[in-house]
């Protein structure tokens, strides 16, 4: 059968003419194939944007939306009754010197800090005893037995945890108590509420650190480990010189996540201590609810928001910058 290609390009010369090149058929046959991968090409860039646009409108309604709304709020004053009132910068003008807002800042900053370091540190030793000592059955319980924790909503824990963190009638005192070890202020001292937000934070969001490094963990490289090993390589060194570079994306991911979360930290501290004993847990997201949704001042309440939006968004890009001397992409 001929070539279909071939046959309209010699009709399409003039009669009594040949070709002018012999490659003019094959050139054609080129062009075809090329319209035909562009128009696939189309139609699949098209699908793809009809399947995230479901997820797009989520984005933009609920995380865009909302932070655009904070910049142009926090240039009114506004009590969500009354009309609002252009007031320009004077917000922000005002919480430069607001003692408030710079406490609440340092304290937001240390909690996150311990928090961070304690969920990065306990998810990757816990993936590591996992990892090498445990069947696959065995790890997925240890994975089912840490995410549970995050299923459930921050409110609700934090609820049950002031109960039983309670320096009257709470288990934790009672069995400290038991084991004839001094009781300790959990929630009405200064340094016993910090331990307590830290601890209940770093419980339930151990289990998605965890399920990250057992990923980065039982996707290392077999032929490396294996050369590794061959070499006489300890597993002091082969974790430092070979499975802490090649998991650092992972490293970075969860430290960069971990912080953004715990830098809005609102349900412990607002549940189990409510910002106290003193200010010693009072948090930038406990302010911002209080200034806005007690004190009626949504202008303010939006202007420390968008602050803690650029110092998050400083922190982030600090992260990244320095982790291009530690992070190694293979």
């Amino acid at each position: 059968m001929s070539n279909p290609v071939r046959i309209v390009s010699r009709a399409s010369a003039p009669p009594g003419e040949q070709p002018s090149s012999p490659m003019r058929p094959l050139a054609d046959a080129d062009i075809l194939r090329r319209r035909s991968q562009n128009r696939r090409a189309r139609r699949e860039t098209f699908f793809g944007y009809v399947m995230v646009a479901p997820a797009l409108v989520v984005v933009v309604v609920f995380t865009i939306a909302p932070i655009l709304a904070s910049f142009v709020l926090g240039l009114f004053k506004w009590d969500a009754i009354s009309s609002p009132q252009f007031v320009g910068l004077d917000n922000f003008d005002a919480l430069v010197h607001d003692k408030a807002v710079t406490h609440s800042l340092l304290v937001t900053s240390g909690l996150a800090v311990m928090i961070v370091v304690l969920q990065v540190a306990l998810g990757l030793g816990l993936a590591l005893l996992v990892a090498q000592r445990a069947s696959k059955i065995v790890q997925n319980l240890f994975r089912a037995a840490y995410f549970l924790p995050m299923l459930a909503s921050a409110a609700s824990i934090s609820i049950v945890m002031s109960y039983m963190f309670n320096d009257q009638f709470g288990v934790i005192n009672y069995y400290l108590d038991l084991l004839h070890l001094p009781q300790v202020s959990w929630l009405s001292s200064t340094g016993g509420a910090t331990a307590t937000i830290v601890l209940v934070a770093v419980w339930q969001q151990l289990g998605f650190t965890f399920i990250l490094f057992v990923a980065a963990l039982g996707s290392l490289p077999v032929d490396v480990l294996e050369a590794a090993q061959m070499d006489g390589a300890t597993s002091a060194r082969m974790f430092w010189r070979i499975k802490l570079p090649l998991i650092s994306p992972t490293l970075l991911f969860a430290s960069t996540v971990g912080l953004i979360n715990t830098m809005q930290l609102f349900d412990q501290p607002y549940v189990m201590t409510k910002g106290g004993p003193g200010d010693s847990t009072y948090t930038t997201v406990l302010l911002v609810y209080q200034t806005a949704f007690q004190n009626l001042q949504f202008g303010y309440a939006s202007a420390i928001s968008v602050v803690l939006f650029v110092v998050l968004l400083v922190i982030t890009a600090v992260q990244f910058t320095v982790s291009r001397k530690w992070v190694f992409y293979s």
